[in-house]
This record gives C-alpha cells, sequence and structure tokens, in this order.
C-alpha cells in the first residue's frame, strides 16, 4: 500500500512538472515550444500551421541547442542571446521558465513567457505576439534587474530561432549610397554569418535588418519554404546566423551590442525591439506579401490610404529656391495631374541663408531674400493650383554654421575632450537626441510649423549623416555607452509626440535616400525615400530588391531627368515612367525644361496610374523574373485580393543583337477567370498583338505573353530601351 501511494505521489510530481505546449500561431503559421518549469523553454516547431493531431505528436527535436532564450556562462562555447555581468561581478546568467501567460492585443494574441535567473534576482519575458489576419509573428524579450546594485548588459537579442540545416539558402540586401538594396544570396555555411550595422543615426545603407531562409535549396520566387526575419529597430542592429557542429543553424537577431554595454539600473527594465518572422510555402515573393500585408495594416503609417502623386522639387532647381520658381513648378505639376508638390532643401536661413549644403541646419526660418512671402505665400500659390503643399527638414542635424550650434554648442554628439568629426558640407553635425531638451527642439521644428502652417500636407524627414565620434554631452561619463541605444530612444519619443498630436500628417523618412527603410522607423512614417539615385535602370535593380520587405506604397519612386543626374544615362521617358509606376509614383524634374510632348506623356502616365494606384500600393506583390539573374529582363506584377484586377510590369535591362530573353509566365491570378489586357503608357505606332484581348488566368500563369524586344515607333525616335505596364482586369 505504501508503496503504490509513494507511486502515485511520484506520478502526480512527474505530471505538475511536464513541460507545458505552448503554440503560437496565425492564420497560417504556427510556432511551438516546449515550457517546463524550472526549464529553459525549447523551441519544438516553426513552419506552416499545424493541425491538432500533428501538434498532439510533437516532440523537441533531437540533434542540436533548442533552448529559446540561452543566456552566457553555463554553456560558454555555444552563442547567447543574452549576457550580462551581475552586480557582484559574476557573469554567469541561468533562466529557466516560472510560468506562461496570454493576452488579447487588439487583433493579435501575445504570449509571455516568464523566466528568472534562479541565483539572481532577474527577471525574463519572452513576448510573441502573433496576429489573427497577416502572417506574421514579432518576438521580443525584456529584461528586469532587481537585484540590489547595477547590472551590465553586454548582449541583448531580441530573439534566437534555430533553423534545421540541410540545403539552407539566406537571401539579404546590401549596398551603399545611390545603391541600396542590392541582393546577395548565398548558401548557409558552417562558421557565423553577421549582418550589422554601426551607423548611429541611420542603418539601411550598406546592409539590412532583413533577411530570408529558404530552406529547400536556392531561393525561388513562388515556390519554396521560406522563413523571413525583420529586425523592427532603427538603429545599429545586428543578425548573427550561427552554424556549428550540430543539426542546426542557429540565428539570433536583435541591438548591436558592439560599444553600447548597457547599465541597467535597480529597478530597471530593458526592453528589446521586435523581430518580426513570418513563414511561407510560396517562395521569396510569398513571404514578401506577407511582410507587406502586415506592414500595411499594423507597422507603416496610414498604410491602406493610397498616396498623392508628387512633384519633389529637388533635382529640378536643388538650393535654387524662390517664389517665382516654387508657383511655377506647382502650375506645371497641377496641369499633368500631380497632387502634391514638395519644397526641397534650402528654403531657410536668416543669419546664415542656406545656400549650399555648408549652412543653416538647425535655423528652421524662412529666408525671406529668396521667398518673399514665406510659406504662406507657398500655400496660397498651392491652393490656386489645386495641389497640397509640402517641405524639407532635417531636423537631427545642424550645421556648425549656424545660429543654433553658436547658441547650443553643447546639443551635438561629440567624443569628450575632442573636436567634432564633421560631416557633410565639412560643417555637418549630429544632434544629440539622448538629451531631452533636444528631443524638445526636434518635435518644436514640426510642431512650430504645422502651429504656424495648418496646411502643410507633407515633411520629408531627413537625416545626410551618421554618428562619426562617438560622445554625450548629456550622458554621465560612465554611461557614454548607452549613446547609441539613447539616441533612438530619443528618436522614438520625438515620433510618438508628433504623431500623437499630429496624426494625419504624411511624413517621408530620407536618409541620405534609403538609409532608413527599416520597419522600425516606419511605424510614423508613411513612406521612404528609396535612394537618391533616380537612374531608372539602376532603380529596377534597386525596387527590387527594397520589395522583398516593403510594399509599393511605402517606395517613393520618382520620374527624374535626362541625362540621370546621378549616372549621367540617357534613357527614354517612356521607361522612366514605367520604373517609377511600380512604386509610389513621383516626379524628380524641372518640368518648365521638358517638351510639350513629354509633358503630354507624363499626364497620360498620371492619368493612368490614379486607375492603377490601388491595385499597386495595397496589392500582392509577385515578382515573376529578376534583374540579378542577368536574363536580360525584369518583370514583377501587383494582384488585387479580389484577382480581378491585376498590373504587369516588364522592363528590358540590356540590349544586344539576336538575343534571347525569356517568356515570362504571371503570377497570382485566378485560373479560371477570364483578364482583358491593355497596355498603358502606349508609345506604339501600332497596339501589342494582345491589346484588348481576353485570356484566362490558366494560361497567363502557365504560358504568358509576348513581350516586344523593342518599340514599334518612327525611325527617329527607336532606342536601345524597351518597357510595358499592362493592366488587366476581369471581364
Amino acid at each position: 500500500m505504501k508503496f503504490k501511494l509513494l507511486f502515485a505521489l511520484l506520478f502526480m510530481g512527474s505530471a505538475t512538472a511536464s513541460a507545458e505546449q505552448v503554440v503560437v500561431q496565425t492564420h497560417s503559421i504556427s510556432m511551438v515550444l516546449n515550457v517546463e518549469k524550472g526549464a529553459q523553454p525549447q523551441y519544438v516547431y516553426f513552419g506552416s500551421r499545424l493541425n491538432a493531431a500533428d501538434l498532439k505528436n510533437l516532440s523537441v527535436p533531437s540533434g542540436g541547442r533548442m533552448d529559446a532564450y540561452p543566456a552566457y556562462g553555463m554553456n560558454c562555447p555555444a552563442e547567447a542571446a543574452l549576457a550580462m555581468r551581475h552586480s557582484d561581478g559574476n557573469m554567469s546568467t541561468a533562466l529557466v521558465a516560472t510560468g506562461v501567460s496570454y493576452k488579447q492585443d487588439g487583433n493579435a494574441n501575445i504570449t509571455i513567457i516568464h523566466l528568472k535567473d534562479p541565483v539572481y534576482n532577474i527577471k525574463v519575458n519572452m513576448y510573441y505576439r502573433a496576429y489573427n489576419d497577416v502572417d506574421m509573428i514579432e518576438a521580443w524579450t525584456d529584461v528586469k534587474n532587481e537585484e540590489k546594485g547595477t547590472v551590465t548588459l553586454t548582449e541583448f537579442e531580441s530573439a534566437m530561432l534555430p533553423i534545421r540545416r540541410g540545403d539552407v539558402w539566406i537571401s539579404h540586401l546590401y549596398g551603399s549610397w545611390a545603391n541600396e538594396s542590392q541582393v546577395s544570396e548565398e548558401p548557409l555555411a558552417p562558421g557565423e554569418m553577421v549582418i550589422s550595422n554601426k551607423d548611429g543615426a541611420r542603418n539601411s545603407h550598406t546592409s539590412h535588418g532583413e533577411v530570408m531562409f529558404s530552406l529547400d535549396g536556392k531561393a525561388r520566387e513562388n515556390e519554396g519554404n521560406v522563413i523571413g526575419a525583420a529586425i523592427c529597430y532603427s538603429g545599429n542592429y545586428e543578425l548573427k546566423t550561427v552554424t556549428d557542429d550540430t543539426d542546426y543553424h542557429y540565428f539570433f537577431a536583435g541591438i548591436n551590442p558592439d560599444n553600447s554595454e548597457y547599465h541597467l539600473a535597480k529597478g530597471e527594465t530593458f526592453t528589446t525591439p521586435a523581430l518580426a518572422l513570418t513563414f511561407s510555402k510560396e517562395g521569396l515573393s510569398g513571404a514578401s506579401r506577407n511582410f507587406h500585408k502586415w506592414g500595411r495594416e499594423y507597422k507603416l503609417m496610414h498604410g491602406n490610404k493610397v498616396r498623392d502623386i508628387l512633384l519633389n522639387s529637388w533635382e529640378g532647381v536643388y538650393f535654387d529656391i524662390n517664389q517665382k520658381g516654387m508657383d511655377q513648378m506647382m502650375a506645371d505639376i497641377a496641369s499633368m495631374g500631380g497632387e502634391l508638390f514638395v519644397m526641397d532643401d534650402g528654403w531657410f536661413g536668416d543669419k546664415y541663408p542656406r545656400k549650399t549644403d555648408n549652412s543653416s541646419l538647425g535655423d528652421w526660418v524662412v529666408d525671406k531674400n529668396k521667398l518673399p512671402d514665406g510659406i504662406d505665400g507657398l500655400l496660397r500659390d498651392a491652393k490656386k493650383h489645386g495641389v497640397k503643399f509640402g517641405l524639407w527638414i532635417e531636423p537631427e542635424m545642424a550645421n556648425t554654421v549656424s545660429e543654433l550650434y553658436e547658441k547650443h554648442p553643447d546639443w551635438i554628439i561629440k567624443a569628450p575632450n575632442r573636436d567634432a568629426v564633421l560631416g557633410r558640407g565639412g560643417t555637418q553635425v549630429v544632434l544629440d537626441l539622448a538629451n531631452p531638451k533636444v528631443q524638445d527642439f526636434v518635435f518644436g521644428i514640426v510642431d512650430n510649423l504645422m502651429t504656424k502652417y495648418p496646411d502643410l500636407a507633407y515633411i520629408k524627414w531627413d537625416a545626410n549623416m551618421p554618428i562619426m565620434n562617438h560622445g554625450s554631452q548629456y550622458l554621465p561619463m560612465d554611461n557614454q555607452s548607452h549613446l547609441y541605444i539613447a539616441y533612438h530612444r530619443g528618436f522614438e519619443n520625438v515620433c510618438k509626440r508628433i504623431r500623437a498630436k499630429y496624426p494625419d500628417l504624411v511624413i517621408q523618412a530620407c536618409a541620405s535616400g534609403g538609409g532608413r527603410a527599416n520597419w522600425g522607423v516606419l511605424p510614423w512614417f508613411d513612406e521612404f525615400w528609396t535612394s537618391d539615385n533616380t537612374d531608372a535602370l539602376q532603380r529596377v535593380y534597386m525596387q527590387w530588391g527594397t520589395s522583398y520587405f516593403f510594399p509599393a506604397i511605402a517606395m517613393a519612386c520618382h520620374i527624374s531627368a535626362a541625362p540621370n543626374h546621378q549616372t549621367q544615362r540617357v534613357i527614354p521617358l517612356k521607361y522612366r515612367i514605367d520604373v517609377a509606376m511600380s512604386g509610389r509614383l513621383g516626379m524628380e524634374i524641372q518640368p518648365k525644361n521638358m517638351t510639350e510632348d513629354e509633358k503630354a506623356l507624363c499626364r497620360q502616365a498620371i492619368k493612368e496610374y490614379k486607375e492603377i494606384r490601388p491595385v499597386v500600393q495595397l496589392g500582392n506583390i509577385y515578382r515573376l523574373q529578376s534583374p540579378f539573374e542577368k536574363k536580360g529582363v525584369a518583370s514583377l506584377m501587383y494582384v488585387d485580393d479580389a484577382k480581378q484586377k491585376a498590373v504587369f510590369y516588364w522592363w528590358k535591362t540590356e540590349t544586344f543583337i539576336n538575343q534571347h530573353l525569356p517568356l515570362i509566365k504571371m503570377a497570382g491570378l485566378d485560373a479560371n477567370k477570364m483578364y482583358k489586357v491593355h497596355e498603358l503608357n502606349r508609345i506604339d505606332n501600332k497596339p501589342l498583338d494582345c491589346e484588348g484581348k481576353s485570356y484566362s488566368g490558366e494560361y497567363l500563369m502557365s504560358h504568358g505573353l509576348e513581350m516586344p524586344y523593342n518599340h514599334s515607333v518612327d525611325w527617329g525616335k527607336q532606342t536601345a530601351w524597351s518597357s510595358r505596364v499592362l493592366e488587366l482586369s476581369v471581364e
């Protein structure tokens, strides 16, 4: 009898200690963890949504380390997600589960796994937000110090994900100023692969904080299993994939810890940025569609409202701003059907008028010599022409030649006991957003403009300098390592204040072009300037890479002059239009230098873009032929949710005699519906053979339509360039 009672008690104890299966899932994705009190949570599964029977039979995989949030110190050879120096100097940390809780957050469910160190009074929460209507899971952590003294964090990842080894490839974006978002694809090999940013202020020029893992060989666009990941952080990040002697790759993502150890005071909580994770069985484009839907619905400001077609003054006049010239440009964009005019750099400065890039940043007052009627006069002219008005600012920056710097030299980022490192124009400096007074000043720039000129519809927010010298004149010397993190906390505080007061204002994130294309920035911005390079051919490549993670509605794509101001390449207007129409269409040109025929072509393009704008900006992307595969052509398309309308793009990327281009098969259509074809932006003397005809979705997806390699135009108008935009509509 005693034996039976002892067995029963042992059985009850075993049942109490057994792991709880924690299932985090969206409509099409499941993430499964086993959580046992007193042990580290274990990853079990991440992929397509599982049914009840499969969930019941899952077990923790063997052949790898499945710890969901490994800490440093008790298994030193393995990579850690969290590392710290405790208040007594101990560098080891152990984390075990204490329980799981759940809560509703709007249209999402949040799962919280609670951890603690059994010896030290450190508590960690792992968060997973799963959306009900989009296939995205966001993961992040917070660390609370309840020790008697300060704890120093030296590693603080947002999350870790094990990925089973096999033929796994990684796709990621790299580049430079004017060459952003180039695509790199490579197989994961033993060792470490690190993608990081150390710019300080911007974070997506030379690399991107987003990756895709193709689990079954080299990535394909519309088939194959793909994991997508994006760190939602505006500052320095680090993405690290570790491949050792186990059966798994280990993917870590979070804030870059380099020179950023964080001193966590007693009672303080450190929260990491979210890592967005998705999975698709429909290749890279499928993962992209998941990011786009999630981004439009939950991240991007005004993500479901189509964007205005605008003219920006920069490449048209550069710093040569004047009242008459702005009026003329507004009249021109209005005559072509545009809806918004944006006055770029060069409009401000009193004691130091802004004539070049070496002065005046920080002095946000109108230069009355250039604009005697001020912003009021420009708003008056915009109203006269029936367009909205916006302007450019660079609020996080200053010049040493400015009234602001003369008054507040202590507001800039500068290494202690050293001269400031100067940037653009030989005088540019970065303001220290760790300082609450600087935060008030930056907020005040927007607030003062909107208070004085409430009809302002758009702001282009630029950031043209990285943090070059490490030092905060605000932070105490023993917390100088907080600079990078404190800067972006300050940036977030300012953005939240602006959006709380001005929720309807449209704001573009520009940072020497595409330096702020990141989901950590976009919750407060409507779009980003994709690149300072407006060359249409190079834009085909840059916009292709950008579309991996960001929807067309967020990508500012402008028609510019020829020869192009960056590459000096001469590309016909038709091609420039067709490339710009695949994103948020705008113009970056001096209209008075255009011929009447060119204006007429733009007028027609703008009219037709307005018809397809909802499909392009709110539709589902299907990338068909990558320019990076060097097959002489690039092609993609957008399809609306109902599969009633689609827009197909085709760009020839090179020209050779007797070249042979692949026939492009379409995707995303309803196989059983008939689609009528209409070419947009037509310049040919005769229509395409497919013009006005109807084809089944099945035919278009299994065969495709032949695209002529050249345009049928008069002899003197022939060029090496060819591009097509087709509108498909269900009959």
